[in-house]
């Protein structure tokens, strides 16, 4: 069997972290079993969908390097929609109906009053061709609901082991409003049996769904593909994120400087039994996915545990892996700069402010003024290695009798303005001996 899977976001926005979740497990089961993925653009919304956010789309998956074999769009595929919705209306099993928003809210109501539960009561169904007549020709045009079996739906979910569905407890579901348009629910199967879908994975929010879904695969002759439902996202204190999606954008965190592996493999790594590390590859983390490893509680998304992750991967990368990005951000500083800074930054913008300390000018901080004139008349001259340090310091220390911190922190502070940062071994060759010679004397450089 050919293992086929889809991502299918609506172009009505950027891809959010909730998105990117979704598409990056079903990117790691389609490597890990050599299976592909069709990117399904969900565009049948005429009214709010845009190009421009189906371009955003595509520009995001490039970004995290998410690559699609195959691609659909919706707003392309209307006829085989409406052929499968005649052959439900000609089988019986999509029947029109009347009602209002009105009428179904007050049944709905009536319902919930009498202690019964709040689902359709079919009464288009007893409807006479007459009857039918009279309500159109009163300007009424109907809604298609898709009549369920009444039956249990049972299936191996993926995730979530053994799921059963009592078709009979859910409302026969509306496929095409009353203005003709299709909803979710049809051209979803339609395009997962034309498509040869064969496995769906998604959030939990659309277990419901599946009983619906999988009496359509049924009623339209494809197979049922296989589904896993996985725990949705929450904040890290247990919240929803709703209200923060747009700041948790590809875009955001992209520009924030976060490093696309970084993003992927917190994603695929919270919520499940390993330990949330970083990894270099989606090859990687593919080799290392199961849906068994999945748990049941809401995963957590913490940026600051994202932003640890990332520093994680940033501290491992070699120079030639961030050179052309260092050079775009104006800190590309050569490569014994990048070694000496890259374990003391978080995101990859933060290597400016190294460098602006390197380059100057820097406002010094000398707390102990004839402490730094000692130290600077001590200073070598010529150019500097990552032994320099070492002999100045103890040249400063015979001079000075000051040891330990009382020695190593006002020098730091002198020559770069802080009372931390990277190891000043391999600082001091970059700030060289101009520059440490004016901050010393208290001297703007």
């Amino acid at each position: 069997m050919s293992i086929r899977l889809r991502f299918a976001p609506s172009p009505t926005g950027r891809l959010h972290v909730g998105n990117i979740r979704t598409a990056l497990l079903n990117w790691l089961f389609a490597i890990r079993e050599g299976g592909q993925v069709l990117l399904r653009i969900d565009d049948t919304d005429l009214a709010r969908s845009t190009k421009e956010y189906e371009q955003g789309i595509e520009d995001d998956l490039a970004w995290l390097g998410l690559t699609w074999q195959d691609k659909a769009n919706q707003s392309h595929r209307f006829e085989a929609y409406e052929a499968a919705a005649s052959k439900l209306k000609q089988s019986g099993q999509l029947y029109p109906a009347y009602e209002t928003e009105e009428e179904l809210d007050r049944k709905r109501k009536i319902a919930q009053a009498t202690g019964k539960p709040p689902i359709y009561d079919r009464a288009a169904l007893k409807l006479t061709n007459e009857q039918r007549a009279n309500l159109e020709a009163e300007g009424r045009k109907p809604h298609w609901r898709f009549k369920l079996s009444g039956g249990r739906k049972d299936w191996h979910d993926l995730v979530r082991g053994p799921q059963s569905i009592d078709t009979a407890s859910l409302s026969d579901p509306v496929l095409i409003r009353e203005d003709g348009a299709f909803l979710y629910t049809l051209p979803s199967v339609v395009d997962d049996i034309d498509f040869k879908i064969t496995h769906i994975i998604r959030g939990e929010d659309h277990v419901t769904n599946s009983g619906v879904q999988i009496e359509i695969f049924e009623a339209l002759g494809g197979p049922v593909p296989l589904f896993g439902h996985f725990p949705l996202l929450v904040g890290a204190d247990g919240g929803a994120l709703s209200k923060r999606l747009g700041s948790l954008s590809v875009g955001e965190l992209a520009a924030e400087g976060h490093e696309a592996m970084a993003v992927l493999s917190h994603l695929a790594k919270i919520g499940t039994s390993d330990p949330v590390e970083p990894r270099d590859s989606i090859a990687a983390l593919a080799a290392e996915f199961s849906f068994e490893k999945i748990g049941r509680a809401p995963a957590r998304f913490d940026p600051e545990e994202l932003k640890r992750v990332n520093a994680s991967l940033l501290h491992t990368l070699p120079y030639a892996a961030v050179q052309q990005r260092l050079a775009k951000l104006e800190a590309d500083r050569g490569e014994a700069f990048w070694n000496a800074v890259r374990a003391n930054i978080s995101l990859l913008p933060e290597a400016r402010q190294w460098a602006h300390i390197v380059d100057g000018p820097i406002e010094p901080f000398v707390p102990d003024a004839a402490f730094a004139r000692a130290a600077a008349d001590l200073l070598p001259s010529g150019s500097y290695d990552e032994g320099t340090w070492s002999a100045f310091a103890t040249a400063v220390k015979e001079k000075t009798g000051a040891k330990g911190r009382a020695l190593f922190m006002p020098l730091r502070q002198a020559l770069t303005g802080l009372d931390h940062g990277p190891e000043m071994a391999a600082l001091f060759p970059l700030i060289g001996e101009e520059r440490a010679r004016k901050r010393l004397r208290g001297e703007t450089a």
